[in-house]
């Protein structure tokens, strides 16, 4: 009887599946696709951009600027004053010292407005500035 027990239960134990190559492989699985990921940067709001036939695409854009149609300024899905454009650009450009800046603003934003942002862009040490629009 007790030779019994003692074989069915090592009976059990050789048709239980082993679990560990199983977490093994999610395990790499998970960490190639944290790696592997592109993670896309967003200003945190839609702008309605204006429409123009010379759009160009921008490779290397790096830091997002978006200036709606109240004239508010959104980086990092955050609202910035316009007084704190400059250190924001200069955080992200020491960062990505390689990024380019470019500029979503609404087609209704203030052109003031826009140039005050490329102008603090500008100042940050950033020369390579755009604005986005919608091509025709």
């Amino acid at each position: 009887m007790r030779n019994s027990m003692i074989s069915q239960a090592s009976q059990e134990e050789e048709n239980a599946i082993d679990l560990t190559p199983m977490l093994d492989v999610v395990f790499i699985m998970l960490i190639f696709f944290i790696v592997t990921a592109s993670f896309i940067k967003e200003t945190g709001i839609e702008v309605n951009r204006p429409e123009a036939s010379t759009a160009v695409s921008k490779k290397n854009a790096n830091i997002l600027i978006a200036i709606n149609a109240n004239n508010e300024v959104w980086i990092d899905k955050r609202r910035i004053d316009l007084r704190a454009v400059r250190a924001n650009v200069e955080r992200q450009h020491a960062e990505n010292p390689k990024g380019a800046v470019v500029v979503q603003a609404d087609a209704k934003a203030n052109v003031e407005t826009l140039t005050s942002v490329v102008d603090a862009a500008r100042e940050a040490g950033v020369y390579d500035v755009s604005v986005s629009t919608k091509q025709k």
